[in-house]
């Protein structure tokens, strides 16, 4: 089945959250709330992020052409509409619609709402209420209220493609566009979808008032999820006279031969950051059977991988390199290869490692026929 397409909707003004600038784009950590949401479902599918018109300049720079954005309309329920109509039918048959303002959609969270679309027309996560219910009138209770059957709606609520857009198109009909919905839920319900229910989660929150910013910072501090991925490379010797190790020029008396500049400590720190996410290797990314890539220099390979972890939402904690040959000499070159891989991954230098080893004169390194290296690297998000 192919990837669902994801519509995260930020085009509200979130007043009730207080601050400055909309909810979504206040920082929560190191990140916007609606930089949180993306990561949370990038994973997922194509991400169609629906801005208010007067943000669509600020998306186009915060996001750098990493997901699709489209404007919102008056309601809801249009800018949902929006972003569907932008979605091709024959490439898409699942879609998920989350709130921008829902920073934490828990990986198992979102994979309970696919799974149900195995078998229902529409799914969405929810939490049945536990405390009791009142009726008031200002400060004096006026009577209670059954909970019985009643639930806390979340999202992301997923839909099949096809359903999901005839009953938003058929919704905007009887409501000539502007009416609102109080979620895709309401607006299914009303084309006669089933709707299935599964597990929500209590921190799936949906930041609406400005206490909830405290709470969302809580639970920010007590999330971390560390990944570490680990990477090896070899390259043969070849005629030339210098190598490129770690996106440094090393003068010497052969190249390495490779596909592309055969940077075989740059390419081993690549899939290492790979490793860290489960996100395969470069041949994956970028093929070798692909004559684009051909003599490509390895930096693109490498922050590649960097923009990878941070589309997720992980920062790169350190990267450790180990070069192992008889020769040429890493000592002197060392310092400069930490420069230039920090700049690539966007991190300090203090957080990047090169050394050297030999393999005491044994194997095809001892015998000076080739190159290998080991690297690892740790991700963290929060």
């Amino acid at each position: 089945m192919s990837d669902p397409a994801i519509v995260i909707v930020a085009a509200g003004r979130g007043t009730r959250a207080g601050g400055e600038e909309p909810k979504q784009w206040r920082r929560l950590g190191s990140r916007s709330v609606l930089d949180h949401a993306v990561a949370a479902l990038a994973p997922y599918g194509r991400v169609i992020v629906v801005l208010h018109p007067e943000d669509m300049a600020r998306g186009i720079t915060h996001f750098g052409g990493t997901v699709t954005l489209v404007a919102g309309g008056e309601s809801r329920a249009e800018s949902v509409r929006n972003a569907l109509e932008t979605i091709d039918p024959e490439s898409v048959s699942r879609v998920l619609v989350h709130d921008g303002a829902r920073p934490f959609p828990a990986p198992s969270l979102i994979e309970r709402v696919l799974a149900a679309l195995e078998e229902a027309p529409a799914a969405a996560p929810a939490l049945a209420l536990a405390d009791a219910l009142w009726r008031g009138d200002g400060a004096q209770v006026t009577g209670l209220a059954s909970r019985e059957g009643l639930f806390r709606a979340q999202t992301p609520q997923g839909f099949r493609f096809p359903e999901i857009l005839a009953a938003h198109r058929a919704h905007a009909a009887r409501a000539s566009g502007s009416a609102g919905a109080a979620d895709d839920v309401e607006v299914a319900l009303a084309a006669g979808l089933a709707v299935s229910i599964v597990a929500g989660d209590e921190d799936n929150l949906k930041l609406t008032w400005p206490g909830d910013f405290d709470r969302a910072r809580r639970i920010l501090e007590g999330r971390m999820d560390i990944r570490t991925g680990n990477g090896f490379d070899v390259h043969a010797f070849t005629g030339g006279d210098h190598v490129t190790l770690c996106g440094v020029a090393v003068p010497h008396d052969r190249a390495l031969l490779g596909h592309s500049d055969a940077d075989v400590g740059m390419h081993a720190l690549t899939d290492a950051l790979y490793g860290a996410l489960a996100e395969g290797d470069i041949g994956r990314h970028f093929p070798p059977s692909d004559p684009q890539w051909k003599g490509a220099e390895s930096h693109i390979f490498l922050a590649h991988a960097a923009a990878r972890a941070r589309a997720r939402g992980f920062d790169i904690s350190n990267a450790d390199v180990t070069l192992i040959c008889e020769r040429p000499k890493i000592g002197p070159h060392a310092e400069a290869m930490r420069r230039r891989l920090a700049g690539i991954l966007e991190i300090a230098e203090d957080r990047v490692s090169v050394k050297a080893t030999t393999s005491e004169r044994l194997g095809f390194t001892g015998r000076e026929e080739g190159i290998a290296a080991i690297a690892t690297a740790t991700r963290v998000a929060r």
